[in-house]
C-alpha cells in the first residue's frame, strides 16, 4: 500500500550468550564495591538527607559482613556442628615477629617461649589465656596464663561443659568433639575452667584448641589437685604476677604417638604446668605421665623442664639463684 515501507525480510539473531555465573565472593564483592561508590557519588551531590547516607552506609555494612562470611565459607572455616565462633584474634604462623600482638599479657616481659616455627602452628588469643596451637597434633604445643590474687579471687563462674571447635583453625587441622567420644581419654583442660575470672572466659576454656587426651583418672586426681590446685592456691597467695605455661609433651614424637578418632587427635604421654613467680623471679614446673596410675610428685627445676622439652619458656628472664 501507499505510504508504507516494504517489509524487511527476518533475520534469524544468535541467542545471547548467557554470562557466565561468578562466584558469590566475587558478587558480593562487586556489590559492595558499587555501593560503596554510590555511597561516594550521592555524597559528592549534597545528599538532601542525613538518614538517606547513614542508610547507604549500613547496607554496605551489611553486605560486608557477607562478604566476610563467604571468604571464610570458601576457605574452610565456616561453622559446623560443634564448632562454635571464638574471639576475634591473630592467627598467624609462630616464631614470626607479633604473633600474639593481641595478647602479649599473658607472657612474662610480653614475650612469647622461643620455640622452632612449623607451618602448622596458630597463636590464638582468648580473653584469660593464649594458645599455640599445631594442627599436626591438633592440641596445644603449650597454653599461657596470668594469673594473680585478683584474678584468682574473681574465678568463681559456673561452668559450662559445653566444648567446641575453635572455627579461626582450619578444618583439616583442629580436633573435633566426635574424636573424643568412647576414645576412653577425658577432654583435659590445660587453662583450667576453674581459673576463668569471667563467664565469657569460662565458655572460652572449653575450646577444643584448649584441650588434649588425659587419662581420666589423672585429669581428676593427681593432675587436679597436686598441680592445677595447688598452682591457683599459691597464685592467690603471692604478691604480684604468677604467670603459667601449660602443654603436652609427645614421645618418642608427634606422628609416633596414640591417636583418637578419625581426625587423629594425638595423646601426649606427659603433661607440664610452668609456674613462674614474677615477684620473686622463681620458677619451676611439674612434670606427669598422662596415666591413670600417675601420683603427684615434686617439680623439676626450670632448667630441666627446657632439657626435656627443647623449649625456652622464659626468654629474656633472669631467674633467682
Amino acid at each position: 500500500m501507499p505510504g508504507l515501507s516494504p517489509v524487511q525480510p527476518m533475520t534469524k539473531r544468535k541467542p545471547a550468550r548467557r554470562p557466565r555465573a561468578r562466584s558469590t565472593t566475587a558478587r558480593l564483592a562487586g556489590i559492595a564495591l558499587t555501593l560503596a561508590a554510590g555511597v561516594s557519588l550521592h555524597s559528592c551531590a549534597n545528599i538532601s538527607t542525613e538518614r538517606e547516607l547513614k542508610a547507604a552506609s549500613a547496607g554496605l555494612e551489611e553486605l560486608l559482613k557477607s562478604l566476610g562470611s563467604a571468604v571464610r565459607q570458601q576457605a574452610g572455616l565456616d561453622s559446623a556442628p560443634g564448632v562454635a565462633p571464638a574471639p576475634t584474634g591473630p592467627v598467624r604462623t609462630a616464631g614470626t615477629a607479633g604473633a600474639f600482638g593481641a595478647c602479649p599479657q599473658f607472657f612474662a616481659g610480653g614475650q612469647p617461649p622461643v620455640i622452632k616455627p612449623q607451618p602448622s602452628q596458630r597463636a590464638l588469643c582468648y580473653d584469660a589465656f593464649a594458645v599455640l596451637h599445631s594442627g599436626e597434633s591438633k592440641t596445644a604445643v603449650y597454653v599461657a596464663q596470668k594469673l594473680n590474687r585478683a584474678l584468682v579471687a574473681d574465678a568463681d563462674e559456673k561452668r559450662t561443659d559445653k566444648f567446641f571447635a575453635d572455627a579461626r583453625l582450619r578444618a583439616t587441622e583442629r580436633a573435633t568433639l566426635q574424636d573424643y567420644r568412647s576414645s576412653g581419654f577425658d577432654r583435659g583442660h590445660l587453662a583450667p575452667a576453674g581459673q576463668m575470672p569471667t563467664p565469657a572466659a569460662m565458655a572460652q576454656s572449653f575450646s577444643l584448641a584448649n584441650i588434649v587426651p588425659q587419662a581420666p583418672d589423672h585429669n581428676q586426681g593427681a593432675w587436679r589437685v597436686s598441680v592445677e590446685d595447688a598452682t591457683k592456691k599459691y597464685a592467690a597467695r603471692a604478691s604480684g604476677h604468677v604467670y603459667v605455661i601449660t602443654g603436652p609433651f609427645y614421645s618418642p614424637g608427634i606422628a609416633q604417638s596414640q591417636a583418637i578418632g578419625a581426625g587423629r587427635v594425638r595423646v601426649p604421654k606427659y603433661l607440664f604446668k610452668l609456674v613462674y613467680d614474677e615477684a620473686q623471679g622463681r620458677a619451676w614446673a611439674h612434670w606427669h605421665l598422662n596415666d591413670n596410675a600417675t601420683r603427684g610428685s615434686a617439680p623439676i627445676s626450670y632448667a630441666e623442664l627446657v632439657r626435656r622439652t627443647g623449649i625456652e619458656f622464659l626468654p629474656g628472664v633472669r631467674l633467682a639463684d
